[in-house]
């Protein structure tokens, strides 16, 4: 089952200058929950915003570059070479970043969404495809306010491909 995983404002806003562009500490605790233990695959910057590899996931980078090499990574060069890697697995996550996720949604790619909405108008400089209700159905929602520790109301929405 791949599972695409984002969060993403109201305006379905992702991230702008390669970054998160709000701080959700519960949200970065769903994520490591969800994901630990299971294949992630995501484009070059989204690695190169995180930084290194996630502890307890095996990590699949895509990049055009094809003398790119990250250690403790698996580095391929197109959306079709990953999901050759990741198909025979009882789970694996798409991670981003924008052009990943456009890319999986428009082929068809993904078995459900796990998506984090946050609440709130977000600039941004890249966008999560939208989610088109004749492609997804919403089958959980759970919302919650705003806290000490997350700045903004947010809800964690599961989709399954219609």
């Amino acid at each position: 089952m791949i599972t695409v995983i984002a969060a993403i404002g109201n305006n379905n806003e992702l991230g702008k200058d390669n970054d998160l562009i709000w701080h959700l500490p519960a949200d970065l605790k769903r994520f490591k929950k969800v994901t630990t233990g299971h294949t992630i695959v995501m484009g070059r910057n989204t690695f190169e915003s995180i930084g290194k590899p996630l502890p307890n996931r095996r990590s699949v980078i895509i990049t055009r570059n094809q003398n790119y090499h990250q250690e403790g990574c698996e580095v391929v060069h197109s959306l079709e070479e990953a999901i050759s890697l990741i198909q025979n697995e009882e789970k694996a996550f798409i991670i981003g970043g924008a052009q990943i996720y456009k890319e999986t949604l428009e082929k068809g790619l993904a078995d459900q969404l796990d998506i984090t909405k946050v609440y709130e108008n977000f600039e941004a400089d890249v966008y999560f495809p939208e989610i088109k209700a004749s492609d997804w159905k919403l089958i959980a929602s759970e919302d919650f306010t705003s806290d000490e520790k997350n700045p903004h109301n947010y809800g964690f929405l599961k989709y399954i491909k219609n």
